[in-house]
């Protein structure tokens, strides 16, 4: 007796998954990305194994607010920082993919944080060529109402700029 109702239970158990499993929703269609042109892909390689000592490409750089530390998002910005800017005091990360030469190290570049013309906030960005693409985040805090621009400077070349609304 307690073996047939073990049976029935398992069975019930199994058929309940199953159903649960078939009205899963399947997951959603990835959009189609451009492809690259062999002589793009064949230039990137030889930059990444041969452009020792001819600086670096930054690729991408956005204002997050989260960045995620694990899973299949890992070192992604995860919630970049929308139209409507961020609160005063909000410490914001300016996240930057980059692409250094393998083995190369870059310890020239700079975050600086301005309000308006005034630079209130400098820090120093190091990068090396350890893999295909390197990811780097930098916390900036954002201290009072208004428009600001966080920039990526290396030497006196200005990289990328973005700009940010803080409101009170």
């Amino acid at each position: 007796m307690k073996s047939s109702l073990r049976a029935v239970l398992v069975v019930v158990g199994l058929s309940s998954s199953l159903v649960l499993a078939q009205d899963a929703a399947p997951p959603p269609a990835k959009a189609p990305v451009k492809v690259p042109a062999a002589d793009a892909v064949r230039d990137t390689w030889t930059f990444f194994r041969e452009g020792q000592g001819q600086g670096l490409v930054l690729v991408d750089a956005k204002l997050c607010t989260e960045v995620a530390k694990d899973g299949p998002n890992k070192f992604e910005c995860t919630a970049e920082v929308g139209p409507e800017g961020v609160k005063a005091n909000a410490t914001v990360m300016l996240w930057q993919a980059y692409l250094v030469p393998q083995g190369d190290s870059i310890e020239d570049l700079m975050v600086q944080v301005k309000q308006g013309n005034v630079v209130r906030e400098t820090k120093d960005v190091k990068v090396k060529g350890d893999s295909w693409r390197t990811r780097q985040w930098t916390g900036v805090r954002l201290s009072k109402p208004g428009e600001w621009t966080v920039v990526v400077v290396r030497g006196d070349q200005v990289l990328k700029e973005v700009k940010v609304k803080v409101v009170p």
